[in-house]
């Protein structure tokens, strides 16, 4: 099977048919979507979900564009939540937590130091849980890379991925699977284009982040996890993998970044 892990099923531009996407998934040979939280208030969302699509789990966090209006007590209640969801099979990590220094709200001083002190309150529930981290890190790799070293949390994925090979391998030796999607399948993208075709096979993961960061054959229009196994066919591509071999090794890799899958 293909496993997707990064997609927002429950956004709306899914019009109320995440599961109907999720079906189709399936049938692509997707047998498992991995749908992050972004914001407290979409936690019994993704988890409802995840709990009645076949092909789901999720994972519980608050994505650094929603950090302006959060509050201490969002990270409290990240936290219950976290704690509470251990006793569902289909919940599987932490996420989706990080930085993002490409929006230039968040880019302010103190927005960064905001940033910075929910990601690594994040990370410390993380560690505490025993969790894997599925982390946003937009123009923002070696800040990530500073609070992943102090806090240490269980491992993860550095979602689209899109750093120097220097940054790659940092992430790899702390233990982390990178993620590639949509954005490898243009050939204007050189710098993602190596780094899958060059990384050790081992530390990549795929994911579609549906329904943002569609693939050239589909962008603009909305993308869907249905889509995965033929990103995974560019990787092979790339690779001069054949198509089997990605699916096993992405599959692997992903089961190993996310224990809980298993």
């Amino acid at each position: 099977m293909w496993i997707d892990t990064h997609c927002h099923l429950d956004a709306h531009e899914f019009g109320g048919e995440s599961l109907a996407v999720a079906g189709r998934a399936g049938d692509a040979g997707v047998g498992m979507i991995v749908i992050p939280a972004v914001d407290r208030h979409n936690f019994e969302v993704v988890a409802g979900l995840a709990s009645e699509a076949p092909n789901a789990s999720y994972a519980l966090g608050i994505h650094p564009i929603y950090v302006p209006q959060a509050s201490e007590d969002d990270l409290a209640a990240m936290r219950k939540a976290v704690e509470a969801a251990l006793a569902d099979p289909r919940f599987v990590a932490v996420g989706e937590i990080g930085l993002d220094y490409f929006i230039p709200m968040l880019c302010e001083s103190a927005m960064r130091e905001k940033q910075e002190y929910f990601f690594r309150e994040q990370l410390r529930v993380a560690r505490d849980f025993d969790l894997p981290v599925l982390m946003h890190v937009r123009r923002a790799q070696d800040q990530v890379l500073k609070h992943v070293r102090q806090v240490r949390p269980a491992g993860g994925i550095a979602h689209a991925f899109n750093g120097s090979f220097q940054q790659a391998q940092a992430f790899v030796d702390l233990g982390f699977k990178l993620g590639f999607g949509g954005a490898m399948t243009f050939t204007r993208a050189l710098q993602i284009r190596r780094l899958a075709a060059t990384l050790p096979i081992e530390s990549i993961v795929l994911e579609t982040d549906a329904p943002d960061i569609s693939p050239a054959w589909v962008h603009p229009a909305r993308n869907s996890p249905e889509y995965l196994p033929a990103i995974g066919a560019v990787l092979g591509e790339l690779r001069g993998m054949p198509l089997v071999d990605v699916k096993a090794a992405t599959t692997a890799n992903a089961l190993a970044a996310l224990p809980r899958l298993g």
